[in-house]
């Protein structure tokens, strides 16, 4: 099975004319327990459903497992899911290091204003390049957590 490497961090500057793809991206969960996350989503034209373990002790490595299902399978679900809905655009974004690509989330709805990016890494310790608009690092932190952003949303935070 495969396990995700990735870290997070907030975004503090302007990186949308560097996107080379934009996809909206809508979600729930059928279970957010953190030992193991049931998410389904709606990624531009395509339905997906994902299993995640609990991360490791930084919080950057975890067991992932994702099927690609019928969008309609996944609309069906949703009635299901546990309360809120996550909205947003999925930004990628090449890293000047030529290797890594970023995944930059811009939130709308209860969590507008909040923008993450991630970066998937082979290795823990893997170093990469760090982009100017690239903030403070928040790999870890559950209260960034797609799964506690539904029940805690940034719009509380305040």
């Amino acid at each position: 099975m495969a396990q995700e490497i990735e870290k997070k961090f907030l975004v503090k500057g302007d990186f949308k004319a560097e996107a080379f793809k934009q996809t909206r991206i809508t979600q729930g969960y059928l279970s957010s327990v953190p030992e193991r996350t049931v998410r389904i989503r709606v990624k531009g034209e395509k339905g997906f459903i994902t299993v995640k373990g609990i991360g490791n002790a930084s919080g950057a490595a975890r067991f992932e497992w994702e099927k690609e299902i019928p969008v309609e399978d996944v609309r069906a679900l949703l009635e299901l899911a546990e309360p809120g809905v996550i909205d947003k655009t999925r930004y990628l974004v090449k890293n000047t290091d030529g290797v890594h690509t970023w995944e930059i989330d811009e939130f709308y709805g209860d969590n507008d204003g909040l923008v993450v990016a991630e970066v998937e890494l082979a290795d823990e310790n893997e170093p990469f390049d760090k982009p100017e608009w690239l903030g403070e690092e928040v790999t870890g932190d559950p209260k960034y957590f797609n799964s506690m952003l539904m029940k805690n949303p940034y719009k509380n935070w305040k």
